[in-house]
């Protein structure tokens, strides 16, 4: 018969010693709000010649921790912590969707049993490494990955696993959940502090905008263009990028066309095949001036709509959907389907793409035509000054950093260039290039701008002449005539039937000419 274990009675807490020779630390730590019982710290100390001095120690940090509140006050799971943050989460439907595939598909799966109070840093450290490894929790199983559940007869797609790990924006979005659900269980007395702030998620990846070049917008609105109700949203995402619901949202009556202005109310949201039409993404109302080409294609579209309709005996509401599958526009178009035929449409011209980059094209040309940032930022819907519209929407403009390099350029006194000899002469300054500039003036200040900033290194091919006419919107000549300005400064090479090229050495400003 296992001798009894022996407790000695401490004025707080308890320390028994196991049958084993291990010694139990025990420390009253109030009532489980779960349960409702009594709450212990429970921790074990090995046998050993030093384990009572250590069960001692062990005894007054868990003390300490009572006394300072920041012991765990339940035995409650994370799958409860879960479940309870899930009830009182108030956020819009899409959100709570993707919040709860993240809890069932990882958060429960890998840290569900686990309970609250053992949450800590390296805990969810090695929770974040796994994510990173394989996002289906393999842990170096090798498995059959079937093309669908239950009984079938398996096929091509049905091919062994192979580890993909999960985005690292996907794991940030994890990491927020479980520092929300675990901000609320401090709040609700659950836990003493929060053990997420003991983690680190990945670092924020850098925006990569991959907006369409114009070349490629030309040719995605003349692919839609095809058929008209498509060619009209497109049209539209291109002149004012507005995000895909708000398209899908909008009303004849929310365009005015005496003023040209376009007011952005409201976007239709979609989870699965359930649609249903909500706030903005930033819950605030806008207007977006149209361009006259862009109201006259509306005209003539609203045209074509309200003829549609009267043919199959309907009347068009002032109030029905711009674009939608039904004849009187009482319907929205889900934003789903919208996004799915883009990405086809461009797949059939030979480019991976998505609707959503139509927003970064619409950016990145407001920024580089000289529109202020706070003035897209309205246009797009963003908040915080523009500081978003920057940081992700609009791509590098190589055009733009020339002209304000060039702008600099321009305001610099004339500085001494030694030559061969040691001696020094004055390089004259360029001369201002401003929007009366001709054509092909400006277009040489841009290039030896980029040749200045290092954008074009020496050696580097220069845009050839069709490229630059086309950029520019003016005839080849004019491209011509810039590139032989730069080759008679000594700017860049050219050579018969060859692009020409940055000069090894090259002298970016202008040679001096007689008055």
């Amino acid at each position: 018969m296992p001798p009894k274990s022996k407790a000695r009675k401490r004025s707080r807490g308890e320390i028994e010693t196991l049958p084993s020779g291990s010694l139990r630390v025990r420390v009253y730590a109030g009532i489980d709000p779960i349960s409702r019982k009594r709450h212990y710290l429970v921790e074990t100390v090995p046998a050993g010649p030093t384990a009572a001095r250590e069960a001692e120690r062990v005894r007054t940090r868990l003390l300490n921790q009572v006394d300072e509140r920041r012991n765990p006050r339940t035995k409650a799971t994370v799958n409860q912590l879960m479940d309870r943050y899930l009830e009182v989460l108030d956020v819009e439907p899409t959100t709570r969707g993707t919040y709860e595939g993240y809890v069932r598909n990882h958060i429960r799966p890998l840290l569900g049993e686990l309970a609250v109070g053992r949450l800590d840093g390296e805990v969810l450290d090695s929770f974040y490494a796994l994510l990173r490894t394989c996002r289906a929790h393999c842990r170096g199983r090798n498995y059959i990955e079937h093309r669908a559940q239950g009984e079938h007869e398996c096929d091509s797609r049905c091919q062994p696993h192979r580890c993909r790990p999960l985005a690292d924006s996907s794991i940030r979005q994890i990491h927020g959940i479980l520092s929300g659900a675990c901000k609320r269980a401090v709040r609700w007395r659950w836990l003493g502090t929060n053990p997420i702030d003991q983690a680190e998620p990945p670092s924020p990846a850098r925006p990569d905008p991959q907006p369409p070049t114009p070349d490629q917008a030309a040719r995605i609105a003349g692919e839609a263009w095809r058929d008209l109700d498509w060619g009209m949203l497109v049209w539209l995402a291109l002149m004012t990028g507005i995000r895909r619901g708000e398209l899908c949202a909008l009303r004849w009556d929310r365009l005015d066309f005496a003023v040209g202005v376009l007011t952005i109310r409201s976007s239709i949201a979609q989870s699965g095949a359930k649609t249903w039409e909500k706030d903005t993404k930033t819950h605030q109302h806008r207007r977006i001036t149209l361009d006259d080409q862009t109201l006259a294609l509306l005209r003539a579209y609203l045209r074509r709509c309200t003829e549609r309709a009267t043919a199959l005996g309907l009347v068009l509401p002032t109030d029905a959907r711009i674009f939608s599958g039904a004849p009187d526009g009482s319907t929205w178009l889900k934003p789903g389907s919208v996004g799915q035929r883009y990405v086809r449409m461009c797949a059939r011209l030979g480019w991976d793409m998505n609707i959503h980059q139509l927003r970064h094209y619409s950016a990145t040309e407001l920024i580089a035509g000289g529109v202020d940032v706070r003035t897209v930022a309205g246009r797009l819907g963003h908040g915080g000054g523009g500081a978003t519209t920057l940081r992700v929407y609009s791509a590098w403009v190589s055009e733009a950093d020339q002209r304000a390099a060039g702008s600099l350029a321009s305001r610099m006194p004339a500085l001494p260039v030694e030559i061969g000899d040691g001696e020094a002469f004055p390089v004259p300054a360029p001369r201002p290039v401003t929007e009366d500039s001709a054509p092909y003036q400006r277009i040489a200040a841009d290039l030896r701008a980029a040749i200045t900033c290092g954008a074009l290194q020496p050696g580097a091919a220069l845009p050839t002449v069709a490229d630059l006419a086309s950029r520019y919107d003016v005839a080849a000549s004019t491209a011509h005539r810039a590139i032989a300005e730069l080759a008679a400064a000594g700017a860049v090479l050219v050579s018969r039937g060859k692009r020409a090229t940055v000069a090894e050495h090259p002298r970016t400003a202008p040679t001096p000419r007689s008055a």
